[in-house]
């Protein structure tokens, strides 16, 4: 059996409590994540989440396990994995352009500086950002103008992995609703695989492929991997209207609700803690065509 595009296995963290002992946030984690994927992860605050992303960014070193990216382990920042932070993140000494060429500069050194900046505009273009605009401060941009140039920095630079920290928590429902059509447009453009944190559950929902599920920490886990059973494109307007939806979701929010308790602080006794892939489909079969009277008799034994 291949290895996905990105494997996490038997992933542990446990800092100091502050009383000489450990706190142990979650261990031996595994799950793997294939190419092209879009996977949320879920949980409440304290299980780890972000924890896990400062990992797979290669902002943090785990207490023990090891991350894979196409087969090769994850050590330190690199430019084949991307960061959309909450908080933006942007260089504010530098135009919204310049933003996002600095980057396209480090990652394709041999292209003309007319590449570079050709290449900038395509993708700030992607994200509704043109004309004057371009060439404006952090400081002159709305808050959602500002995330629109951190997703278009990231996608520019063609990362393999896109990380993506609650990039729409501080927006208003308006704008998030826009960028989230913006951020599919782009990433079913590209076919990168995008990993993201997210606490709003419908927003999960629209956007990913699987979403994971943490109980609540300490000592949280990866419980469940919940397919997606909803087809592509998906419009917010109309996949209310799927025969999935409303399933999923309850089953969502009844796992958040209450068993993420149920499940929380439950040791991993040495043995690697693979979520329960969970499928959930309310579609009807199609009906099969009814047999044609008219057609001759057959022997059973020919």
């Amino acid at each position: 059996m291949s290895k996905p595009f990105l494997s996490i296995e038997r992933l542990t963290q446990k800092f100091p409590d502050g009383q000489g002992g450990e706190l142990t946030v979650f261990e031996d984690a595994t799950f793997g994540i294939e190419k092209g994927e879009f996977v949320c992860i879920l949980g409440h605050s304290g299980c780890g989440k972000s924890t896990i992303m400062n990992i797979l960014a290669g902002l943090a070193e785990p207490t023990s396990g090891v991350v894979k990216m196409d087969g090769f382990e994850v050590s330190g920042p690199s430019l084949d994995r991307g960061v959309v932070f909450q908080n933006y993140s942007l260089l504010p000494w530098l135009s919204t352009l310049k933003n996002v060429t600095f980057g396209v500069r480090a990652r394709f050194p041999d292209w003309s500086k007319a590449k570079v900046e050709e290449h900038a505009r395509e993708y700030l273009a992607m994200v509704g950002l043109e004309g004057d605009v371009v060439h404006r401060k952090p400081s002159q941009l709305s808050g959602g103008m500002r995330q629109r140039v951190s997703i278009a920095r990231a996608f520019a630079n063609h990362p393999k992995l896109l990380l993506l920290d609650e990039p729409f928590g501080a927006l208003d429902a308006l704008t998030r609703g826009t960028i989230q059509d913006e951020l599919l447009k782009i990433w079913g453009g590209t076919e990168q695989t995008v990993f993201m944190i997210t606490h709003d559950i419908d927003e999960a929902i629209l956007l990913a492929d699987r979403i994971l599920l943490m109980t609540n920490g300490p000592l949280a886990r990866v419980a469940e991997s919940v397919e997606i059973t909803i087809p592509r494109p998906r419009n917010r307007t109309e996949i209310v209207d799927h025969p999935n939806y409303y399933a999923i979701r309850n089953h969502l929010v009844q796992f958040l609700g209450q068993r993420s308790k149920e499940l929380a602080g439950q040791p991993s006794g040495g043995a690697d803690q693979r979520p329960t892939a969970v499928s959930i489909d309310k579609t009807e079969p199609p009906e099969k065509a009814p047999e044609d009277p008219a057609a001759p008799l057959r022997a059973v034994n020919e």
